[in-house]
């Protein structure tokens, strides 16, 4: 795998599903800490419009969360890894009625060890809660030992290993079924799928892709499933701009 995705958007009917952290933008320390550029939501809207709103955001972070940092832009989006599913008709929908009360020894256990050391940090969302060890690499194998413990005591969850950051969910949703969720409905179905991701979480959206003939993109280095790749977040917004800008162009009247 190593291959560039197509320069053009043969044909019309494509539907971009894109990660955010590490994909749209550069992973930071904390997950409070990134940076959106500012041409990214013009980046978005063109592809939106190029594609006929078939572009959905499919992350690990809540949905609220993700249209605080887009905002105005409101998409499509799959949020919590497919526990949350935003249809294009603006309705949010909660795959996952629980609000984490399960999860209460586990969030309690991950804020004493940020109280321990200040280089962790917890990301409660809720339904799953993530700890993030950026800063302290040293301890991964110590954490996961930790993190995988507790996760076998909570059935119906397990623990996800990203970029630096161990996360325990629940295991009925990921982003493959989410994308596959997305196609569904009307302004998704019947279209290529692309789908671009950077992690670990994003293998099951890649699967999901390549199951339908789709595009799966990877973003940075690693061992992945993905059919191509991108150095790193600004060649994937250059591509990005470079297909809407054809997509439109092929759709001028001559």
């Amino acid at each position: 795998m190593g291959n560039e995705p197509p320069a053009h958007p043969h044909g019309a009917a494509w539907a971009l599903f894109l990660d955010f952290d590490g994909t749209l933008v550069d992973i930071a320390t904390t997950p409070d800490a990134v940076a959106v550029h500012p041409r990214l939501r013009t980046i978005l809207s063109a592809c939106t419009e190029a594609f006929d709103g078939a572009v959905a955001i499919v992350t690990g972070r809540p949905i609220a969360a993700v249209d605080a940092l887009l905002a105005p832009l409101r998409l499509p989006a799959a949020g919590l890894h497919g526990l949350e599913l935003r249809l294009p008709d603006g309705e949010s929908v909660v795959q996952h009625a629980g609000r984490g009360e399960e999860l209460a020894d586990v969030r309690a256990r991950f804020q004493s060890l940020a109280r321990e050391d200040a280089r962790l940090v917890v990301e409660d969302k809720g339904s799953s809660l993530g700890l993030h060890f950026r800063r302290a690499p040293e301890r991964e194998r110590e954490l996961h030992g930790l993190v995988a413990g507790m996760a076998t005591l909570h059935d119906g969850h397990h623990v996800m290993l990203g970029k630096m950051v161990l996360e325990i969910r629940p295991t009925h949703a990921d982003k493959g079924t989410a994308i596959g969720r997305l196609l569904d409905t009307v302004s998704f179905s019947g279209r290529r799928p692309v789908f671009a991701g950077d992690d670990i979480t994003d293998e099951d959206g890649f699967a999901a892709v390549n199951r339908r003939g789709g595009i799966s993109i990877k973003v940075g280095e690693g061992e992945s499933a993905a059919t191509c790749r991108v150095p790193d977040v600004a060649a994937l917004h250059a591509w990005l701009t470079a297909i809407a800008d054809t997509r439109c162009r092929g759709r001028a009247p001559g």
